[in-house]
């Protein structure tokens, strides 16, 4: 779930119990102002704890992984993170025209892969060649070209490095591109088979 909406969710059940405690401590129990702040406030952060672990049970319940399946993805999705910024980064200041419709491609795929591993977790185990090889490549390479094409002298070598550099950003793109048909092939799979149903019973209507 997102942090935000879940945080929302958490206080929205949270905040009324706080003021339900309070207002039955001090006015139905007589006590002390104080004590019945003290006393609604933990009432209020045991709900809180409670409806976040419901929650964090829930999604993972949802999507069929594990605590530790769900840690190990969270601590690589946020190394991801910062990889796909520097990727981003790098390609939009590369200064070469010809490429710059595969580097906006690769952008975008790149993103795109890591937005629906991010909404669904276990994707992740779909996408591992990009999180572990392919990402990893992209950002290395876009960063030597950026650092290699600023030299003031260039010599017939470095052009011939940048020159294979850019040639294999671009087969890293229609790689890229695998991993997210990879990383959607269920629901490419799951729409087939909808159209499927679909002929199927309009086929049925017609001979009825």
């Amino acid at each position: 779930m997102n942090p935000i909406l879940a945080f929302i969710v958490k206080a929205f059940v949270a905040i009324p119990i706080i003021v339900m405690v309070w207002l039955i401590s001090y006015f139905g129990f007589r006590q002390s102002f104080l004590l019945s702040s003290g006393v609604s406030v933990i009432g209020g952060g045991l709900i809180y704890w409670i409806t976040s672990v419901y929650l964090n049970h829930s999604f993972l319940k949802k999507h069929g992984l594990t605590r530790k399946e769900y840690r190990y993805i969270k601590e690589n999705l946020h190394e991801a993170k910062g990889k796909v910024i520097r990727l981003h980064r790098s390609l939009l200041t590369i200064r070469h025209i010809p490429s710059i419709k595969q580097r906006i491609e690769l952008i975008k795929v790149s993103k795109k892969i890591y937005s629906l591993t991010k909404k669904d977790p276990k994707r992740f185990f779909k996408a591992e060649q990009f999180y572990f090889s392919h990402l990893d490549s992209a950002v290395e390479l876009a960063e030597k070209y950026v650092f290699l094409s600023r030299q003031p002298k260039k010599t017939p070598e470095l052009d011939q490095s940048l020159h294979e550099a850019l040639w294999t950003l671009e087969e890293l793109n229609k790689t890229v591109e695998k991993d997210l048909y990879t990383v959607i092939a269920d629901d490419i799979e799951k729409l087939d088979y909808e159209i499927d149903v679909a002929k199927h019973s309009l086929k049925k209507h017609e001979q009825s």
